[in-house]
């Protein structure tokens, strides 16, 4: 790394060899010099960290440039085939304004209405709707009275309509707006007045009617051939605790938990009893499964970046422009390689990663000082060492047309659990983090199916469920 055109790292190098040769220096001067230095290079590692070779989202990037994209043959717009979005007219407008011909404008003569040319406006009418239902009662000559009875969960004196709930959910489950700010939503726009506690209790019920629908996506993903796995870290009335998901391409499944390891698997019931193949970023508790795994090549290509960029390790680079290279060809192979085409990459992969070994050695055994244990490695011979010992988890992509490359679709289904926590900040307990999750849950699975979040919250109000989980 250079600093104002100062090579940092040769700095440092120089540095210790003249305290190694300079016999004036003190013991214990020359190491608290080497102290300051390892200082140094622990924070010169942690400044050269980016959305490219760690795990910090793009965001946290410093003064982040767009890259370029290469022009490429397509005509800008939208493409042949594509369903825009342009706003067309409507077969049935609402209100129908009809314009006469001021005739006195007109030169004399006879005229005939021959139709009439149309143009629209396409508005919306944010209003409050009251519906009141008038019950008749009837006396008979006794005194006694017969009411008619009110449509069912016609319940209370006043009570709020299934639209309030489904907006009130959506705009605080979906589109993650904090209880106060939907309050000012309902009175501003359409003068109704709700409180936090009723949303809340809204959030409830959506949570309430929504266990059969838990106990569905279950089965769904434990049946499954292919899942995803992730979690991130959430704040909970200010304590560190854990959101987990398990996910595919038709089903999504979310669940808080106080711990990041086995127990909270085993409380979500899903991972313990799935046999099928699933995709994760190479955390340790997710081998105790008993299953078929395969590992996210993103957290690959990210670290062989930094073991490129910081340790200066050439195989690193090799490496990461190797797998790019095998993710090309299967993609242009339509998702899978030929035997032998596979098993030429794999050669490869293991004569760049025996190359290695003389570049980036274990560590010198000689220097333990004890007997039990495991000496210390660099980020880049840990990472060199899972690359060699996981290479059937890492390659299993190029073999098996279901095997994506990277755990994308894990981590883009946990992505708006980071978005919730930086527009709130955290969730102030963890019944309303079930909430969420479990809402969350259902309509991630929905849009996967192509049903709307409104229009899935109106069915789960209406006491039922869209028509993909009836099957």
């Amino acid at each position: 790394m250079k600093l104002e055109a100062i090579n940092v790292e040769e700095t440092i190098k120089s540095t210790r060899k003249l305290l190694d040769k300079d016999p004036n220096i003190s013991p214990a001067l020359k190491n608290s010099i080497k102290l300051l230095l390892v200082l140094v290079t622990l924070l010169l590692n942690h400044l050269g960290l980016n959305s490219s070779n760690s795990s910090k989202p793009p965001s946290s990037d410093p003064n982040r440039k767009k890259k370029n994209k290469v022009p490429g043959q397509k005509k800008p717009g939208g493409q042949k085939g594509h369903i825009g979005t342009t706003l067309q007219k409507f077969s049935d407008p609402d209100i129908i304004e009809k314009i006469s011909v001021d005739k006195t404008t007109l030169p004399k003569g006879d005229y005939k209405d021959v139709g009439y040319e149309s143009r629209q406006i396409v508005d919306i009418d944010i209003a409050r709707v009251v519906t009141e239902y008038r019950a008749q009662v009837l006396e008979d000559d006794s005194g006694k009275r017969y009411t008619a009875p009110f449509p069912e969960g016609v319940s209370r004196p006043v009570q709020y309509g299934v639209n309030v709930k489904v907006h009130s959910v959506y705009m605080s489950q979906y589109q993650l707006i904090p209880y106060n700010r939907v309050e000012e939503n309902f009175q501003d726009q359409v003068g109704i007045p709700i409180s936090s506690g009723s949303i809340y209790n809204f959030n409830k019920d959506a949570y309430d009617r929504l266990e059969v629908f838990q106990a569905i996506v279950k089965s769904k993903l434990i049946e499954s051939g292919l899942c995803h796995a992730d979690e991130t870290g959430i704040n909970i009335n200010g304590k560190r605790r854990w959101l987990h998901c398990v996910s595919n391409n038709f089903w999504t499944y979310y669940l808080p938990h106080e711990k990041r390891g086995l127990d909270a698997m085993k409380e979500m019931g899903v991972l313990l009893n799935f046999k099928g193949i699933l995709c994760h970023d190479h955390w340790k508790p997710y081998f105790k499964i008993d299953c078929e795994h395969t590992l996210c090549n993103a957290h690959h290509l990210r670290e062989l970046e930094r073991a490129w960029e910081q340790d200066e390790q050439e195989w690193a680079r090799d490496t990461r422009d190797l797998l790019l290279q095998i993710n090309k060809a299967v993609d242009d192979a339509g998702g899978q390689l030929t035997a032998a085409d596979s098993m030429r990459y794999r050669q490869q992969y293991r004569d760049l990663l025996e190359k290695a070994q003389k570049e980036c050695p274990p560590p010198d055994e000689s220097q333990r000082k004890g007997k039990r244990g495991r000496l210390k490695r660099s980020k880049s011979r840990n990472l060199l060492e899972r690359l060699a010992d996981f290479e059937i988890e890492t390659l299993r992509f190029m073999d098996d047309v279901n095997v994506p490359f990277s755990n994308n679709l894990g981590e883009r289904d946990i992505r708006m659990t980071k978005v919730q926590q930086k527009i709130s900040g955290c969730f102030r307990s963890m019944t309303g983090a079930a909430f969420f999750c479990r809402v969350r849950s259902y309509l991630s699975t929905c849009k996967k199916h192509g049903v709307r979040a409104s229009e899935a919250l109106r069915l789960l109000f209406e006491g039922k469920l869209p028509e993909f989980l009836n099957k």
